[in-house]
């Protein structure tokens, strides 16, 4: 028998729609305990970041007293009031951020160490994520701009890794936070009073930096804090290769060192034992190692030493061809039996053994034991150019054609051969466009429309570190793409950029970009070329 359903007054569904109403409010209410946690929370940390800021206070005191003096200490200490400038606006910033979501919260009367509605989630969201005002992005961004300053300061690779930690705005890689950046990840559906403690935690952090950068810049001052055992004197040359005649110059120093103690040695970034070794290069030239080393006091802060040292690789030395025909050649034929003072020629091409097509190769040369002026160069597949002191500038014929060069001279009056010697002639590479901005070169990226219109000229050159070789433009195209798909290329016939070039500039909105391509250029081997590289160009 089917039962038969009874109707519900219009009274019960009232105070069953409450009921339902009642255990949603009760799931989405915060515990008052943990309501009060973040309150305890937040006045520990008020604490310590007083307390940090005193200590930090004591640290500038120390820089406005020493700084008289010491003139390294003169240099920090403009350091330290750069680090300090950007860590009070920093906090200060965080301070009326905090204030914000207690208004937002409470009213125009609202305290953010004294909240009353501490459990509303619109406040945070309302400060942090406003489309218009952008606070959380301008959080975001100044945080990022003091731990790079800060980072600039601080030697010991652990202490970086320590203030990145807690200075980072990385967002987690988890389900929950794809697609979100750092502010709305900590402020998105964030209780008020969770809001302001976690920026009181902020900032307790920005003064943590702050002091590590202080210490360092401090300790870096003042190495009177170095305990040292032993004092010994040092030779330091300025270079440990030369050319017959060449001038030694050196300095002689003397350091105080702790030898119960072994400093960190770091060179190109990676921790080396002290006694550093390593295998040369086989290409010849002159080189420099660069590094630094750490050390700390007596208060355990590390003290940062940076150093360089260069030194030169010769090129290897060649076997010269036997001479039989000696009737006929004047010149003799030496080896290490019949002149052993004398060491091997040596011929260095000052681009890395090769020799380009079309310009002046710069070429050294030098004799062990033989002075340069009594030394002579000659030189096969091309036109050779004495420039004194052992210098000389070679102009190979054609490319694929390689060139010979002997090496003779006088030696106790007669006339000797030192050496024969052969390189490779190769066509000059490509060169890289680039537009002149300021006293960098330009070679693509973002800029702003101003920028961009007020560009004058293309140019080009080979600028690799090792050559760098003027080109001349003798045009060039640039061409966009419009949002319905319509590409417009315009062309120039020489270096300068065109009136309708720059149109193409001045229609571009931000984020949208055109195309350098097609550059033609002739350089001074009088090979014209056209350029594969194309250069981008987006307006910021």
């Amino acid at each position: 028998m089917a039962v038969k359903k009874r109707p519900i007054s219009p009274r019960q569904k009232m105070i069953n729609l409450m009921y339902i109403v009642l255990m949603a409010m009760l799931a989405l209410n915060v515990s008052s305990d943990v309501l009060k946690g973040f309150t305890l929370m937040s006045e520990s940390l008020k604490r310590t970041t007083e307390k940090a800021g005193e200590e930090n206070k004591n640290i500038y005191d120390d820089f406005q007293r020493e700084s008289g003096s010491n003139a390294k200490m003169q240099e920090n200490f403009a350091h330290a009031r750069e680090v300090k400038k950007q860590a009070d606006e920093l906090y200060n910033l965080i301070s009326n951020l905090r204030i914000d979501i207690a208004k937002e919260a409470d009213g125009a009367d609202g305290d953010p160490d004294n909240l009353d509605d501490k459990e509303t989630l619109s406040a945070a969201e309302a400060v942090m994520l406003g489309p218009t005002s952008q606070k959380g992005k301008q959080l975001r961004e100044k945080i990022e701009q003091f731990r790079n300053t800060v980072n600039n300061y601080i030697s010991d690779p652990r202490q970086k890794v320590i203030v990145n930690a807690i200075l980072s705005t990385d967002v987690p890689k988890n389900t929950e936070a794809v697609g979100q950046n750092w502010e709305e990840y900590m402020f998105e559906q964030m209780p008020a009073i969770a809001a302001v403690t976690m920026l009181s935690k902020l900032q307790s952090d920005v003064r943590k930096a702050e002091n590590s950068a202080l210490r360092d810049l401090r300790s870096n001052a003042n190495v009177q804090d170095i305990r040292v055992n032993d004092v010994r004197a040092y030779m330091l040359p300025n270079k440990t290769v030369f050319q017959p005649g060449e001038e030694f110059v050196s300095s002689v120093i003397m350091a105080a060192i702790d030898t119960t103690s072994t400093p960190e040695v770091y060179v190109n970034g990676q921790r080396v034992d002290s006694h550093y070794r390593f295998r040369v290069s086989n290409e010849p030239g002159n080189y420099t190692i660069n590094g630094y080393a750490l050390m700390p006091n007596i208060f355990g802060d590390m003290i940062r030493r940076e150093f360089t040292q260069h030194y030169t690789v010769l090129p290897p030395m060649v076997a010269q061809k036997p001479n039989d025909n000696t009737t006929k050649n004047p010149v003799t034929n030496i080896s290490p039996h019949n002149a052993p003072e004398l060491g091997a020629a040596t011929l260095a091409a000052d681009l890395m053994q090769v020799l380009y097509a079309g310009i002046d190769n710069p070429l050294s040369i030098s004799v062990s034991g033989v002075s340069p002026e009594h030394i002579n160069l000659t030189m096969t597949g091309g036109s050779l150019t004495n420039k004194g002191g052992g210098k000389y500038s070679a102009r190979p014929n054609a490319v694929g054609q390689n060139c010979e060069f002997t090496v003779t001279g006088t030696y106790k009056g007669q006339q000797m051969e030192f050496g024969r010697f052969s390189f490779r002639v190769r066509k000059l590479p490509d060169p890289t466009a680039y537009i002149s901005h300021g006293a960098d070169r330009f070679k693509g990226g973002a800029v702003s429309k101003g920028e961009a219109i007020g560009f004058s000229a293309l140019s080009a050159a080979i600028d690799d570190g090792l050559l760098d070789i003027q080109f001349k433009v003798t045009g060039f195209d640039i061409s966009s793409v419009t949002e319905a798909g319509v590409t417009t290329r315009v062309s120039s016939s020489g270096s300068g950029f065109t009136d309708a070039q720059r149109n193409i500039f001045r229609s571009l909105e931000r984020g949208q970009g055109c195309e350098i391509r097609n550059v033609r250029c002739i350089g001074p081997d009088n090979v014209p070329r056209v350029l594969k590289q194309r250069m981008g160009i987006v307006i910021r």
